[in-house]
């Protein structure tokens, strides 16, 4: 979503923009009062905005950020010895895993009747949904006039050799996404595992003619310098980026769609202050806060009663960009092995 854990997005901005942090939750635990707050949602401000809202509302909090499939894997070695109280941010793929060790309890939060039921864990209740988004591959429609009809032809056309970042990350939630997105479409139960040689050949040219993401330099100050014209991120990060670099953002979005995240929240099974996560967990999902949230970030809530105070921009965004059929079951079983794979081989 270390390369062998099952992602899914990403969500913001992978859930958004996939930029972790990493703070040190130390080995004390949560036992003092304080609510550690495991995520991998907490870049371009969200960290801090949580944290003051969650103050303000009596909470008393440590964020720590890693990327998603880091973040699985660390709540999964610490599952007999529980660091973290609340988990958010991660997609439901990564959250099947946290489930299938046992690593998260069921919790059913004050606002589930505002969520679809089917939008979480409906057979057991053990996350919830906050945020969706779209992962898209993004442009400055100011500068580009070739933008492709495909991601895929992005790796295969010459034309765009080095026009284009690539995240070669794996072990955050959005580059899973993207890879996920692209074997899904040329799965083969004959070919090495599972997919096609086509598949595998679309992969390793995406990889060899990217320009792979620069450590801490945001991609839209990459397009503004002309260092790249294309680059992935999560619908929710659009708007600030235009507002703050001037650009016009267009979207490759291809007939059959583009993977979608959506971002989920659970109580971490042995959890030192489980009575007051819990009630972070209602605050944090209802529809104040999640509609403060999506004012502040563009974001798009699952809550139902918080839409009508996000972006309307960003709603009819949303409902124009075509959701990509993935059988996220089938990946599930698959993600590990591809990502080793495409580290081993096509990374390096």
């Amino acid at each position: 979503m270390g390369a062998a854990t099952v992602a899914v997005l990403a969500l913001s901005g992978c859930a958004g923009g996939d930029a972790e942090t990493e703070a040190d939750a130390g080995d004390t635990g949560s036992s003092d009062g304080t609510l550690i707050v495991y995520t991998n949602s907490n870049s371009d401000g969200r960290g801090e905005w949580i944290q003051a809202q969650a103050e303000e509302a009596g909470f008393d909090i440590e964020i720590v950020g890693l990327g998603g499939a880091d973040l699985t894997n660390r709540i999964i070695a610490e599952k007999n010895n529980p660091v973290g109280d609340v988990v958010f941010g991660l997609n439901n793929m990564f959250f099947e895993q946290l489930k299938a060790e046992d690593a998260i309890v069921a919790y059913e939060p004050s606002w589930s009747g505002e969520v679809p039921a089917d939008a979480g864990d409906p057979a057991d209740g053990a996350y919830w949904p906050l945020v969706q988004q779209a992962i898209v591959t993004v442009y400055d429609e100011n500068t580009v006039s070739d933008a492709p009809d495909d991601i895929e032809q992005l790796a295969t056309d010459e034309a765009y050799q080095g026009r284009y970042e690539v995240n070669p990350a794996l072990g955050q939630a959005t580059p899973q996404l993207v890879l996920a997105g692209i074997l899904s479409r040329h799965l083969d139960e004959d070919g090495d595992l599972g997919v096609s040689d086509e598949g595998w050949e679309i992969v390793e040219s995406y990889y060899a003619n990217g320009s792979p993401l620069v450590e801490g330099t945001d991609l839209y100050a990459r397009i503004t310098r002309d260092e790249v014209d294309f680059g992935v991120l999560p619908s929710s990060g659009i708007a600030a980026r235009d507002e703050e670099y001037g650009t016009s953002t267009g979207l490759v979005v291809p007939e059959y769609g583009v993977p979608y995240v959506t971002e989920q929240i659970s109580l971490i099974n042995g959890a030192a202050n489980e009575t007051r996560a819990q009630e972070f967990i209602d605050w944090f999902g209802s529809a104040d806060v999640q509609g403060a949230f999506a004012a502040e970030f563009n974001a798009m809530p699952v809550n139902e009663a918080a839409v009508e105070q996000a972006n309307p921009d960003v709603v009819a965004q949303l409902a124009e960009i075509p959701r990509q059929d993935i059988d996220f079951g089938l990946v599930s079983e698959h993600l590990g092995d591809w990502v080793e794979k495409v580290t081993l081989e096509y990374i390096g």
